[in-house]
């Protein structure tokens, strides 16, 4: 007990130096960082700065380990640490100073998607471009995210001795280990190329509307792996990319937002077709929906009792076309109830005249 507290009297200085870097770099780099950030904020509420703001928002947390991670291990010379000793806390510092840079560039890229989506909104009319836009981007992000995680994780990995040595037997034997991963990997890999086709031929876009399964809803994300459609009524139906390569599917949006919407409407034989047209004419023209591009009413089908009436309508996009339908819909049957009830369909029945006068 008296020889280590010998020992640790000894080297006490060192570790009171050790401390003293330790807490001094740390200190210092948070005092760099709270410098930084109160400029750029200061720079934010004089040019009300989007940059600024978003820069503010997502590498406030980021840099508060980069920068005093950073500030230590230019002071760690001024250690007095043993050989062996220093080399365990250098390895330290340099693998958690690769993290927190990673980490920094990740929030990098958040940054610049807010300054793209900034520029270019989704929620506009025709956004055909702004979608191609975000589509490609999306998958450049994370594909360059995937990258620095990559490029980090083996940066620390070969700040490692053995693990270097491992890796060069493993380069010895790369050629058995790729066919063996290949066949593993068949389906992730051409997910992975679907990606990268869906990301530049775009036959699917970042809210493109779909009808997929027989189901009606908006890309909402779309991954490495698989795309997420958002339905409309709020569920979510998750597909691999290989599905939009090799089956069928709807795109009420690939050229363009604009879209037709048909409403069918049952009626009688006596129906007055000029009358509910002019109808028709009045219900859009009332409607913020209508995009006054078509309004026409044709009959398109005489079955044995009715007559089919199809009233076709436009609109800026696929949710404005549902609303528009259903607005039609219920005014017409509503019109048509309300001036010319007889003009619903009806089942007549004839007796016999014979029958009739027999009876009475």
């Amino acid at each position: 007990m008296r020889e280590q507290l010998t020992h640790l009297l000894e080297h006490f200085p060192q570790i009171f130096t050790t401390l003293g870097v330790l807490l001094g770099g740390a200190a210092l780099g948070l005092l760099v960082k709270a410098l930084l950030f109160a400029l750029v904020r200061a720079f934010s509420r004089r040019e009300d700065s989007p940059l600024a703001r978003s820069v503010l928002r997502h590498l406030r947390q980021a840099s508060s380990w980069f920068f005093p991670v950073l500030a230590i291990s230019l002071l760690l010379p001024l250690t007095q640490l043993p050989p062996r000793a220093f080399e365990v806390l250098r390895r330290f510092v340099e693998i958690t100073l690769i993290l927190t840079f990673a980490w920094g560039l990740i929030k990098v890229l958040d940054v610049a998607q807010d300054l793209v989506q900034r520029r270019y909104q989704l929620d506009s009319g025709d956004n055909l471009r702004v979608r191609k836009l975000f589509t490609q981007l999306q998958f450049i992000k994370k594909l360059v995210m995937s990258l620095i995680v990559l490029v980090a994780v083996g940066l620390v990995l070969m700040s490692f001795a053995t693990v270097r040595k491992i890796g060069t037997g493993l380069l010895t034997s790369a050629g058995i280990a790729s066919v063996i991963v290949g066949f593993a990997a068949q389906r992730s890999i051409s997910n992975l190329l679907a990606g990268f086709q869906i990301a530049f031929t775009q036959p699917i876009r970042i809210d493109d509307v779909l009808v997929v399964e027989g189901e009606w809803g908006r890309v909402e994300e779309i991954t490495f792996t698989y795309v997420v459609l958002r339905i409309w009524d709020e569920r979510r139906l998750v597909l691999p990319l290989n599905y939009f390569i090799e089956k069928p599917f709807q795109n009420w949006t690939r050229n363009s937002a604009q879209i037709l919407g048909t409403v069918h409407v049952q009626t009688d034989y006596t129906v007055p077709v000029d009358a509910v047209r002019a109808e028709l004419q009045r219900i859009v023209e009332g409607s913020p929906y209508w995009d006054r591009r078509v309004c026409a009413l044709h009959v398109t089908d005489s079955k044995e009792r009715t007559l089919e009436l199809r009233a076709l309508v436009s609109a800026a996009d696929a949710g404005a076309v549902w609303e528009l339908r259903c607005i039609v819909r219920e005014q017409l049957v509503g019109f048509l109830q309300r001036e010319y009830p007889g003009s619903l369909p009806r089942l007549r029945v004839e007796e016999p005249l014979g029958q009739v006068k027999a009876e009475s």
